[in-house]
Parts: C-alpha cells; structure tokens; sequence
C-alpha cells in the first residue's frame, strides 16, 4: 500500500519536459501564498495558539485535584511520549506538503482528506463559543476601571440599606458574575431574552477577530508581538505579587505536595492525557497551518520542543501564581472565620476554656484547629455555631474555567491593595490569551479552505469577514441567558471525542498509510539532517494506542455517567449539578456527529470515485507558500506530486514571486 504512494515534495528540480508541460501553455501570475515575515513572528503564533486559557484555570484545577506534584510528573511523561511527537508531526507535515490540513491529509491519501475538513468543522465549534469567552473578559476588563470594584461588596435593595439576600447568601463576586454578568437561568431548559451587554462585548471581540485576521498571517504576525508576549509579563507581575502576599506559601506547599497514590487512578490518566491533547493544540489543524508558511528548511523538530516546553513552563508559572494568590484568599477567609468565632466566644462566660479569646492576635490558625478539635467542636452556644475554619479545607475546595477566573480569583483580587489595577491587568491578560488562540483556531478554518478552493482564495479578504460575521450571528446562542450552560455544552463535547478521532487517523495515515520509514527519510532530506529513529516507533505504537486508550476511557465514561452540567439556582443561591435533558443530549450528540461526519463521507466519496474510475477533483492551491523575507532554499523546486502546473519563480529583494497556469 505505501509503496505506491509518492514521497513528500523534495527538493529535485524538476523542467517543463519532465512535467510534461507544454510551451504552449498560458502562464499566469498568480499571487505567491503568504509566508512569515520573520521566524520569531512564527514561534509567537505557535505559542501564543497553544498557550491558552486552559493553561491558567484548567492546568491548576487538575493539578489541585489530582496530586499535584504527582500530576505534573505523570503529565510530563505523557507530554514526552504522546504530545511532542504528534505536534512535531503536525509542524513536520505541513511544513513539508505547505498546505493546511485539508491537503495535507489529501496528498497522503485522498481517502483521507475528510480529516482536514473534520478539523475545520471542529475548529469552527471552538470559535463560536471561545469568543463568547473572550467577550466575558472584555465585560470585566470594563467593570475594572470602577473604584470600588462593583463585585466588591453586595449591592442593596432599592433604595434601602437591605443587602440583595441572593449576594448575601453566596458572596459578592459569584452574584455579580451570574446575576449582573451573565443574569443566567436556573437551567438549560429556561432560555431567556438575550443579554445585551455581552452581546455587545461578543461583538467587540469579533471585530478584534476580524481586524488581526483581515491580511492573513501578515496581519496576525504583527499582532502576536503583543498578545503572545503580554500575559508573560502579567504572569510575572502576579508571580512578585502573589508570593509575598500571607497565605502563598501554604498555597503553593498544598498545591506541590505530591500524592503517587493518584497514579493509580485511570480517570487521572485520562485528563492528563486530555490536557497534553488540548495544550498543544493537536488535530485543530492550525499547528499545519502555521508551519505551512515557514521555509522548507525550518528546523520544526526544534521547534516542537521549544514550543512544548514553553507551553508547560507556562502552565507550571501559571499554576505558580493561582495557588499563590489562592493561598491568600484561603488564609485571609480562615483568619476571618476565627475571629468571627472567637469574638462570639468572648462575649459570653465560658468556664474552663482552652483559648483566650479576647486575645485573636496572639492565635494561630493551627492553635484554633487544636481547639477546636478538642473543645470548640463540642461548645453549644446559643443562635451561633461554632465552625471549624480549616486552612486545608479552605484550599480543597477547588475550582476550575470559569468558576477560577470570575470568581474565586476575581474574589482573591479585591483583598489587594489597588485592586482595580490588579483587575484591570488580569483580564487584559485573559483577553490576550483568549484572543492568540482565537488567532490560531481561526487560521484552522481560513487556510485549509483557502488553499483548497481557489473562489475563497481569490476572494480572502471577503471570506474572512464573512467567516467572522457568521461566527457572531450563530455565537448570539451563547449570549442568552441560559448561554453559559451552551458554552459548558459545546467546551465538554463539541472537541474532545472528533479531535481524539482526528488524531488517531493523522498518526496511522502517516505511520502506516504513508510509511513512518518513508517519512522520516522525507525530513533526513527537508531539514538536511536526521531525525531521531525512536519517532518511528512512537507514531506506529505508543501513540495510536494513548490515543486509542484516552478514547475508550473517553466513551467509557460519557456512556457510564449522565452527562450533567453545574446550573445556579437563583433560590438557594448556590450551585448544583443537573442532568443534561434529553433535548440536550440530542444536541451534544449531534455535535459530536457533525464534526466526526466528514472522514467516513470522505472515504466513500473517494472510493465512490475509484468505482467510477473518475479521478478526484483536485481543487488543492496551484502555487506554493514562497512569499517570505526569509530565504527558502526551496521554494518552488519543492513541487507537489499530486499536482499539475507550469511554476516559475523569481527573487527579487528577498521575496519570491510564483508564476503558475491557471487549471481552475
């Protein structure tokens, strides 16, 4: 099967009489596909796609919950074994075909070429809802350049001095962030009018989308210089701040202390497996299409360490500055707690009591948990109860996505001095994450179907905006108010299982349908130098069958548990987790379809096609990604052998303009 599929382009040079083009033919100039300006323009959008949101509340909650320094080893392994691999395949392949996912997997094999669109479709889910996201961040980015805070204190009734019961019953942040940011339904079954504010902020954050997005990687190149750097200098600035804050070390002690116990779990295995997945940005396709724009002769093998390391450097530097600030939060409630207890204590005559109580400066925290687990636990007063106050406790209680960032450190925030500013830079830092993914998913959709369809390619500007309008009307589901359950929907299902999919067949089309051998001689010859031989071993086995794995353990547990998602209910003013209703179920399934759909339709029309003995129609770009500053050793003798076309090339002033017949 492999021996008959072509290699990878080369870099033999190849003449009108070996192509078999005659000088008849009419040659067109046709505009040279974008290429990076610079490869730090590069390498800030590979990183700044891969660092994400999820490396500052998703990476610390599954550490907190799963053992944490047991966790980040176990994470570290998976990230050697299955992620540095697959994500050197995605750069390695669409840097060596310089197509996006669509004809990459195409020239591997046309019965194949579903996958690129099952990246598109997957990649289009992901948009609808992380912009609604980035939209909440620019609803808070505006509310923190307001002193006092407006989710500082409960706001009162009326006019009256009466707190709102529903804020004095769960804590001010959490009722401005479902109340006056969200003002959300008790469930998924009440949908409510939309909510105009953020669907305002959702626009803006398309608008931002569109405006990076408009030129290409041109555009968004220039971009990354900021948005790729910025939450660095943030993260750091948290990190000086955080660590002298009381309470950080207790923090940061909880959140390292190893557990090994947890390596016996298979569910821990299984979000770990999950979080390497997603950190690295595997099967959107946007990985292929960045490094699709770099010169043939870019070291990507390098690349992929450096990118990987960044990334889990990011989310260890990030898990730094949550659970020093946590800390904080904890320590400063569990102060509270106490001397709320004790000050109840000392006004009334208890005989015989362990601790002084008209002294709170002079006590501990470990001195009341003493206390307490001897006498208080056992004192009865009358209409108070006496509480336990635990520090480690306080620090269990973890909490992830959006419960972290709007809630529980938004909450952590106000206890700083200057708290505005400290708002203010954490959601320009979210704003900026949000959107250098946003970037990378959009370029998932854009370029495959640019280099695809030469209509969309001749018309880019338009099928950009037009993209970015589409994506808004659809996202104003998101923005009612029962939106947040949507965004919980679509961020559980809608990428997971098609992505694991996605995965699982670009490793066996290259490993086996191609040939590992086959590619790794194909990169001896694109980068001049060998690549380690133990990739052929890890792309035939050890990753297809992770992958595999993290899938059964995937549908295991979606089939032995009831997809449920956490609703607030207005009366109790708490949370509670809810079963999805059937209608629900109905949508999540489909999602999951959908974006699965196009592999097998793919496969049958290509072989619907062999029956015929019709060729596919190739409708893959005729030129090549040579428009660069950076000098490409190969940029048009690298031809593409599925393709048929007259190439000229010329370099003038460090670019390259291609010369191509017009055969759309």
């Amino acid at each position: 099967m492999t021996s008959e599929k072509p290699p990878l382009p080369a870099d033999d040079r190849r003449d009108e009489a070996e192509l078999g083009l005659g000088v008849e033919q009419e040659v067109v100039l046709e505009t040279a596909r974008d290429g990076w300006d610079s490869k730090v323009e590069y390498f800030l959008a590979q990183v700044g796609f891969s660092v994400g949101l999820g490396n500052v509340w998703r990476f610390p909650y599954l550490c907190h919950q799963n053992g944490g320094g047991a966790f980040i080893l176990l994470y570290v392994v998976l990230m050697v074994l299955v992620g540095v691999p697959l994500f050197f395949l995605e750069l390695a392949a669409g840097q060596s075909i310089r197509q996006g996912s669509i004809g990459v997997w195409r020239h591997i094999s046309p019965k194949l070429v579903g996958i690129g669109y099952s990246s598109c479709v997957v990649c289009f889910f992901v948009a609808l809802y992380y912009n609604v996201i980035i939209g909440w961040s620019i609803f808070y980015l505006g509310n923190s350049f307001r002193y006092s805070l407006p989710w500082e204190d409960c706001p009162t009734e009326g006019n009256s001095t009466v707190k709102v019961k529903e804020c004095e019953a769960s804590s001010p942040t959490a009722y401005f962030w479902y109340r006056k940011a969200l003002d959300i339904t008790d469930s998924i079954d009440e949908t409510g009018e939309f909510n105009p504010i953020i669907t305002g902020c959702l626009l803006a954050a398309w608008v931002i989308v569109c405006l990076a997005m408009y030129k290409g990687i041109k555009s968004t190149g220039k971009v990354m210089y900021f948005s790729s750097v910025f939450p660095y200098v943030v993260l750091l600035c948290f990190l000086i701040r955080g660590v002298t804050l009381d309470g950080a070390s207790e923090g940061i002690k909880f959140m390292f202390y190893p557990r090994l116990e947890i390596w016996a779990d298979v569910q821990v295995w299984r979000q770990a497996a999950t979080q390497v997945f997603f950190a690295l940005g595997l099967g959107f396709g946007s990985v292929i299409a960045y490094s699709s724009y770099n010169p043939r002769n870019n070291n990507c093998h390098r690349d992929a360490f450096t990118v990987s390391g960044v990334n889990f450097m990011t989310s260890v530097l990030a898990t730094l500055v949550v659970f020093a600030v946590l800390g904080f939060r904890a320590k400063t409630i569990t102060t509270e707690c106490v001397k709320r207890n004790l000050d109840a204590i000392s006004n009334i005559s208890l005989p015989g009591l362990l601790i002084n109580a008209s002294d709170v400066k002079s006590i501990t925290l470990n001195d009341y948990e003493n206390w307490y687990r001897i006498q208080g636990q056992h004192l009865k007063i009358p209409d108070y109860n006496i509480t336990a106050c635990s520090l480690e406790d306080e620090l269990k209680q973890g909490v992830e996505g959006t419960g972290l960032a709007f809630i529980a450190f938004t909450e952590a925030m106000t206890l700083f001095p200057g708290s505005p500013f400290w708002s203010a830079l954490f959601f320009l830092m979210l704003l900026n994450l949000g959107l250098s993914t946003m970037f990378g998913t959009m370029a998932g959709i854009l370029t495959p179907l640019t280099d695809t369809f030469k209509t969309l390619r001749n018309h880019k500007l338009l099928f950009t905006v037009c993209s970015c309008v589409v994506g808004f009307l659809i996202g104003l589901m998101f923005t009612q108010r029962c939106g947040n359950y949507f965004v919980t929907m679509f961020d559980d299902y809608s990428a997971t299982l098609p992505l694991i999919i996605v995965v699982i067949f670009q490793t066996i089309s290259v490993a086996w349908v191609y040939g590992a051998d086959r590619f790794l001689e194909d990169l001896k010859q694109m980068l001049n130098r060998p690549v380690p031989v133990v990739y052929k071993y890890l792309w035939k086995y050890v990753c297809p069958i992770a992958m595999l794995g993290l899938l059964g353990a995937s549908l295991l547990k979606m089939i032995l548990e009831r997809p449920t998602y956490t609703a607030w209910n207005r009366e109790k003013a708490s949370k509670e987790v809810l079963p999805y209703p059937g209608w629900a179920l109905a949508v999540l399934i489909t999602l999951i379809i959908v974006a699965f759909l196009p592999v097998p339709i793919g496969y049958l029309h290509s072989l619907l096609l062999e029956r015929l003995d019709k060729a596919p129609t190739d409708t893959e770009a005729r030129y090549q990604p040579c428009a660069t500053t950076e000098t490409d050793l190969t940029p048009l003798d690298t031809f593409h052998p599925l393709l048929e076309g007259n190439h000229d090339s010329h370099l003038q002033n460090g670019h390259i303009e291609c010369h191509e017949s017009s055969v759309l």
